[in-house]
C-alpha cells in the first residue's frame, strides 16, 4: 500500500507543476501496481487493496489502469506537455 502511496504521490507532484500527461501516466502506473500487488501477495498482506475477491480487484484494477494509460498516451496535448 505504501508503495502505490508513493506513486500517486509523484503524479501529484507531476500534475501540480503542470505535467498532467505524465501525472496521469503515474496515476495509471499507481493503479497497475496496486492490481499487480493484489495479484501476487495474500489478502492478509495487501491491506487497504483488498476491497471485494482477488479476481474481481484485479481485474477492474487491470482495467482503470489500462485505461487511465492509454487515455494519458493517446490525448491529443494541443501543445501542452
Amino acid at each position: 500500500m505504501v508503495a502505490v502511496a508513493l506513486v500517486i504521490v509523484v503524479a501529484v507532484v507531476f500534475i501540480a507543476s503542470e505535467r498532467w500527461r505524465r501525472g496521469a501516466l503515474f496515476f495509471g502506473g499507481a493503479t497497475l501496481l496496486a492490481a499487480a500487488f493484489r495479484l501476487c501477495l495474500p489478502t492478509a498482506q495487501v491491506g487497504l487493496l483488498a476491497v471485494r475477491s482477488k479476481p474481481f480487484d484485479v481485474g477492474a484494477l487491470t482495467a482503470l489502469g489500462a485505461a487511465i494509460v492509454f487515455i494519458a498516451a493517446t490525448i491529443n496535448s494541443l501543445g501542452v506537455s
